[in-house]
């Protein structure tokens, strides 16, 4: 399993950015069998607030399960900035990750450029940037993952501190990340208006897989999202599950997307935990 940290310079961006990559690449098979050569299906997968792009390394099992799988993951650095566009300053990170970056990456690794291959997903800040970017870019992503994604847009909006959940109230935090609450409603950062367009206009929605912890502080407006979608008639797969905001609890339930995804039959390499002795 092959791990990289690469740079390079991001023209949404206007400065160099870093992203870290999985790629089963030299996967070697028991008896010393080379894989056949292949594009391979990619995740690209978002972290959450307060995070960087190595966390998942770290926090989860994804270096095994994308192995495993034969999938790619991609996992850039979001910089606290909810993976949304701010045209205002000339910063675009939306159009980062689900545009340049897949572009790119696809420019160097040898990843599948098929809609069906290809797919994105984060937790807490970095599921509210895998819907919002999943649901804009829907001719790119098949399939979007979202654990306790903050969907935090009517709270913002009510402007009242009380409301915060888990005490992460700063508005000049979320108007830095966001954008100021009143800009928010029927945008392209607004997943419930993102959602309407794609049905008004008889667009294909993705695939969207969502799970919650029933300790989680955002319970509440994940609960709301699931029932917009369902006064929809939105096919979604959602789970609630005995869980908090926690690194547990999403190593449990990204193993439970991946097994989801419409990936290839699991085939195990050698490796130091994976060894059969007769």
């Amino acid at each position: 399993m092959a791990i990289l940290e690469v740079s390079f310079m991001s023209k949404k961006l206007l400065r160099t950015v870093s992203f870290t990559a999985i790629l089963p690449a030299d996967k070697l098979l028991f008896g010393g069998e080379q894989p056949e050569p292949k594009e391979y299906k990619t995740l690209y997968l978002l972290h959450g607030g307060f995070g960087y792009r190595g966390d998942y390394i770290s926090g989860t099992r994804i270096q095994r399960w994308a192995e495993e799988n034969n999938l790619a993951v991609i996992m850039p650095s979001g910089e606290n900035q909810f993976y949304v566009d701010k045209p205002e300053r000339d910063e675009y990170f939306g159009a980062f990750v689900a545009d340049e970056l897949v572009e790119f990456t696809r420019k160097v690794f040898p990843l599948s450029d098929k809609k069906a291959d290809t797919f994105i997903a984060g937790l807490s800040m970095g599921g509210y940037g895998a819907l919002i970017n999943g649901l804009k870019y829907h001719e790119t992503f098949s399939h979007i993952g979202a654990f306790s994604p903050g969907l935090m847009n009517d709270v913002l909006a009510l402007g009242d501190p009380s409301l915060m959940v888990g005490g992460l109230w700063q508005q000049g935090f979320y108007d830095n990340a966001i954008g100021k609450p009143e800009t928010i409603k029927n945008s392209e950062k607004d997943y419930c208006y993102l959602m309407d367009q794609l049905l008004e206009n008889k667009q294909a929605v993705p695939n969207i897989y969502m799970a919650i912890g029933t300790e989680d502080f955002l319970l509440e407006p994940v609960r709301a999202y699931h029932q917009f979608l369902e006064d929809r008639k939105v096919d979604v797969t959602y789970i609630e599950d005995k869980g908090g905001h926690e690194w547990d609890f999403w190593d449990k339930y990204l193993k439970n997307f991946l097994d989801w995804l419409p990936l290839d039959e699991q085939e195990k390499g050698l490796n130091s935990g994976n060894v059969m002795v007769d």
